[in-house]
């Protein structure tokens, strides 16, 4: 296995992660400028109001993504075998 190789699967599987995480993130940092707004608003200063939007958020969004993120998932991993078998030959 070369160097490039290394830096290759490396790069691969940080793409992967950040692609499979993006959505739920995005959705989080949404919800939590949204509730910041409203606090900023009303001035109430309550720092635990954000975290039960927020789990709500990225379990609908991880309900919504959940077929794609397998699906990058599975790719990845299937490249991974593929190239061990072939490095192995």
């Amino acid at each position: 296995m070369t160097p490039q190789t290394v830096i290759h699967i490396g790069r691969q599987a940080v793409q992967t992660v950040l692609m499979t995480s993006a959505p739920m993130l995005i959705a989080a940092l949404v919800v939590g400028l949204i509730i910041s707004i409203f606090q900023a608003a009303t001035q109430i200063n309550e720092q635990t109001m954000t975290f039960i939007p927020k789990i709500v958020a990225v379990f609908i969004t991880l309900l919504i993504f959940g077929p794609w993120i397998m699906d990058i998932l599975v790719t990845f991993t299937t490249g991974i075998i593929t190239q061990i078998a072939t490095v192995g030959q």
